[in-house]
């Protein structure tokens, strides 16, 4: 039995009234999670912690009351963890879904949990339910994992020739210079190396929030980690693995003369989304810039005045002062360059959302093309992943790394207006692929798609890939309503926006949330052996040569 839509109901303002009112209930059970998946407000959990391997956690039981197990038809959704809790509620109950609290049950239509367990994916129903998180999105989103992907996917290149695939880059151009401490030679390799006066920085695989980060800036500082890493080494041999091995870490070297905006050091954010795995659509996101609260000086022993994000910005005494300054919108950031950069460098008039955004696309295609076939994929599989990127004085952009479950708080003005948009927009795109794919309708146009960029979309039947066998669950009733009417985000808070959101235009001209940036550059990069879209659904137009590595005007 096929999902039907459902038609809206007239009577919208006494749906709204309920809506709000269970919302409160919502909200209020979010600052008082009943699962053990809760985690620090202001930033995801620790990737170290999020393995699929693991069983689901037990409940535990809040003091304040949970409300009670809904008794309607559903559709049901589950939310595990703070982050992105209180958006993704609102998302949901705007469209008259119930939110369930007991991570057992399987009736959900979508499940939304920031750690993952094994018994989900396990329960998992392809094709009637919606799962955020591919259960092996760390062959991405760690350190090692992006790593391993990265050099095999050269490898392969250096075999069949370069020059036939020029569009794809070499790790050289894009990826700082990395080594696997948990591989004897490359160990040896690095400590061999890094004779030379150089900053690196090593890194844990599977933290995040610059967790276990430290730097490495003279020959002392090496030799001390070389001893203490050989007596690890020799601990662990004596013991005969009786104990646990140390976390695995990577060493990369430091870009060392970084760009500097207003004297501080910076990277950017910006997403990827998974919409859906079978078949792949992608897309992505224009996210914000996040400064350090201190000058940049290289030999600092402060991390905070390395390391940007802010988990570790908060360490610093002057965050509270400086916070509304530590994010900036991605327009601001191009006015920026465009005042203080363009003529002195020879660039081109909005470089920021131009030549840099489509740099930061062609990395991002290249990195998912390098797990592509790696992989878990269902229908109902939709990921979220943050992209960490790195602007040196050259101009050179870099990719630090790939995050599961970016940060999705809004402590300030600029993020406040940027993650809304981007988490319900997110949605949207989601549902409305997904229940495209149900009924076996073309994937494109899309109607929800206003400010995303489209990367990449397959085939419905990719080669290789077997149809899945989709069943439909009479007990849901109806189709997942893609967002129709979701808030605009200008300026307004979630909750006051659900009061007036009716009336915006998308892109297309139908009535959906948002409304369209005219900023946001709609044009992608071709990459070999794929085909990229434009929002229209056409085919974009290839790049005239050196269009993304000309960085300045010759």
């Amino acid at each position: 039995m096929a999902f039907v839509p459902t038609k809206r109901k007239k009577n919208t303002k006494s749906m709204m009234q309920g809506g709000n009112q269970q919302q409160a209930r919502s909200l209020s059970a979010d600052r008082a999670s009943s699962s053990t998946f809760e985690v620090e407000p202001d930033e995801a959990r620790s990737k170290e912690n999020t393995t699929c391997g693991e069983a689901c956690p037990e409940e535990k039981q809040s003091e304040e009351k949970i409300p009670e197990t809904p008794q309607g038809p559903g559709p049901y959704f589950y939310i595990g963890g703070s982050n992105g809790a209180g958006l993704v509620s609102i998302y949901c109950q705007r469209r008259g879904w119930q939110r369930i609290y007991d991570n057992r049950r399987e009736d959900y239509a979508l499940k939304w949990c920031e750690t993952k367990c094994r018994e989900t994916y396990y329960h998992f129903k392809e094709g009637e339910q919606l799962l955020y998180q591919i259960p092996n999105n760390r062959i991405l989103t760690t350190k090692i994992g992006l790593l391993s992907c990265l050099r095999e996917q050269e490898r392969v290149m250096n075999k069949i020739s370069w020059s036939s695939n020029s569009k794809l880059l070499k790790m050289e151009e894009f990826f700082p210079e990395s080594f696997r401490l948990d591989i004897k030679d490359e160990r040896n390799a690095f400590f061999e190396l890094c004779k030379e006066e150089q900053i690196w920085i090593c890194k844990p695989t599977c933290s995040n929030q610059g967790r276990g980060i430290f730097l490495l800036k003279n020959q002392a500082a090496v030799n001390t980690f070389q001893a203490k890493l050989h007596s690890a080494e020799e601990d662990q041999l004596s013991k005969k693995m009786s104990c646990k091995a140390p976390q695995a870490r990577i060493v990369q070297r430091y870009i060392h003369h970084p760009l500097l905006l207003e004297g501080k050091k910076f990277d950017v954010r910006s997403y990827l989304l998974i919409a859906c795995t079978a078949p792949y659509v992608l897309f992505f996101a224009q996210g914000y810039v996040r400064l350090t609260c201190t000058n940049y000086d290289a030999a600092s022993d402060d991390l905070t005045a390395h390391l940007t994000n802010q988990y570790m910005q908060k360490k610093n005494p002057l965050y509270s002062q400086l916070k509304e300054e530590t994010v900036w919108r991605m327009e601001h950031f191009n006015s920026y360059v465009n005042e203080k950069f363009r003529k002195v460098n020879g660039l081109p008039k909005d470089w920021v959302l131009t030549v840099f955004t489509k740099r930061m696309q062609q990395i991002m295609m290249q990195c998912f093309l390098a797990a592509k076939l790696k992989l878990e994929r269902k229908l109902g599989y939709f990921d979220l992943i943050g992209c960490d990127f790195l602007i040196d004085e050259n101009f050179k952009v870099w990719l630090l790394e790939m995050n599961a479950n970016p940060a999705l708080h809004t402590n300030c003005k600029v993020l406040r207006h940027v993650i809304p948009t981007m988490v319900y927009e997110s949605l949207d795109l989601v549902l409305e692929i997904f229940n495209k794919c149900l009924k076996g309708q073309s994937v494109l146009p899309l109607e929800t798609l206003c400010h995303f960029v489209l990367l990449y979309k397959e085939d419905a039947a990719a080669p290789g890939q077997k149809s899945s066998k989709l069943r439909t669950r009479p007990c849901m009733g109806r189709y997942l309503r893609p967002n129709t009417d979701s808030p605009s985000h200008f300026g307004r808070s979630p909750a006051k926006a659900l009061e007036n959101s009716s009336e915006k235009l998308s892109c297309s001209g139908k009535k959906v949330g948002f409304l369209p940036n005219k900023l946001c550059q709609r044009t992608v990069l071709p990459i070999p052996h794929v085909q990229l879209f434009n929002h229209e659904g056409k085919l974009s137009e290839p790049l005239q040569k050196g269009g993304l590595s000309q960085v300045r005007k010759t």
